[in-house]
């Protein structure tokens, strides 16, 4: 009898274990669902006034710039729900194979890409365009998360850590570097050492990835006027407001008109030309200067809930692999976002980095989107190992 009680108290406590476990999962994938949707809206009302004078420019419908984001957030809905469904396992297995393919479309791009802005980082396929670059920055998360994680064992010989952190970024990083993308280079270094941050790799080996890539990037950039423009510019972009600070001396107009309560929607003055990339690289702007500080702090609140929400996915993770992926992903987006804007608000230099589920860009939602339910299929995949 007494067995027979202690079996039904065991059971009941793993049942309400198991309850409280859903909860938490639903909790977290609303935390990272609802800012995602507030943002993809609030880029799509931003991009629809931001880029309207653009398309009446190049003789297009004032809706085209928007239809076409619209059309690529559907594509990535689909893609997030697909990636809600398929067991992050597979990403595991086909980790060399990713990267392999992230490897062979950015040697198509420096071969048969588009240029754009003074960087061949396109590939026209008909009426699409696809930017590779974005797909990369997932392909080296997946591939050190899973070399890091079955290498665990291994990671205090620095050989076992050195060669395929080299050999993965100095092959992705190099191609993109190629293009000329600095910026994204960043990200996809950023994505890569948050990897190796969460790994058990010894500190002494991550500290030298990350010194390396930040002398690196520094040479990089001094290794080109415009890049050195862009750094020297930020830090007084009114020093020549109408040469390399004239981007920074706009976008601060442009926040700065927009006040506590913005100009409101539709009305702004930034879009006509004063602000370049207004739809793209400075969304924020636009969304500062139409709704004001309200607006633009309640983008960052949704940037912050996400990435709080995004960090709680890796911590529960149920293994090493999905641990170090999801802090990948949300490092990469997280710190994309801080690079957006900063150089928006001119604390950081300008990258050309797009914002996170704002800026326009088909290629960089999809993917962002896609990699939102990755984060899903972490969170929820504890549940079903509980």
């Amino acid at each position: 009898m007494t067995a027979k009680v202690t079996s039904i108290t065991a059971a009941r406590s793993r049942a309400r274990r198991r309850d409280t476990e859903t909860v938490v999962i639903r909790r977290i994938v609303t935390l990272l669902v609802v800012p995602m949707v507030v943002l993809l809206v609030v880029g799509l009302g931003a991009i629809l006034s931001a880029s309207s004078v653009r398309a009446l420019a190049e003789d297009q419908s004032s809706l085209y710039y928007f239809r076409r984001q619209l059309m690529w957030a559907a594509v990535g809905t689909a893609a997030l729900l697909v990636a809600v469904r398929v067991p992050y396992d597979l990403y595991r297995r086909s980790a060399p194979g990713i990267l392999a393919v992230s490897a062979l479309s950015l040697v198509a791009v420096l071969l048969f890409g588009v240029v754009r802005g003074g960087s061949r980082s396109w590939l026209e396929v008909g009426p699409i365009t696809i930017q590779p670059s974005e797909f990369a920055k997932f392909a080296v998360v997946v591939f050190l998360s899973m070399v890091m994680a079955r290498k665990r064992e291994l990671l205090t010989d620095f050989a076992h850590f050195f060669w395929p952190v080299a050999a993965s970024l100095g092959l992705i990083g190099g191609l993109t570097i190629l293009q000329p993308d600095l910026g994204t280079t960043i990200i996809i270094g950023a994505g890569a050492l948050a990897v190796l941050v969460a790994s058990d790799a010894p500190f002494r080996f991550v500290a030298g990835s990350a010194a390396a890539g930040g002398v690196a990037a520094l040479l990089l950039a001094m290794a080109a006027d415009y890049r050195w423009d862009r750094i020297t510019g930020f830090l007084d972009p009114f020093s020549d407001p109408l040469g390399s600070g004239f981007q920074g001396v706009q976008s601060l107009f442009a926040l700065g008109t927009g006040g506590f309560f913005g100009v409101g929607l539709g009305a702004s003055r930034a879009r006509w030309e004063f602000l370049p990339n207004a739809h793209t690289d400075f969304i924020y702007a636009i969304i500062g200067e139409e709704t004001g500080l309200i607006g633009a702090g309640a983008v960052l609140v949704m940037l912050a809930v996400f990435t709080l929400a995004g960090i709680t996915v890796a911590i529960r993770a149920r293994d090493d692999f999905g641990r170090m992926l999801a802090t990948g992903i949300v490092a990469w987006l997280g710190i994309q976002s801080i690079v957006n804007l900063g150089g928006v608000t001119a604390i950081l230099p300008i990258t050309g980095l797009p914002l996170p589920f704002v800026s326009f860009g088909g290629s960089a939602l999809v993917v962002e989107m896609a990699a939102v339910g990755v984060l899903i299929n972490i969170a929820r995949r504890r549940r079903t190992q509980s």
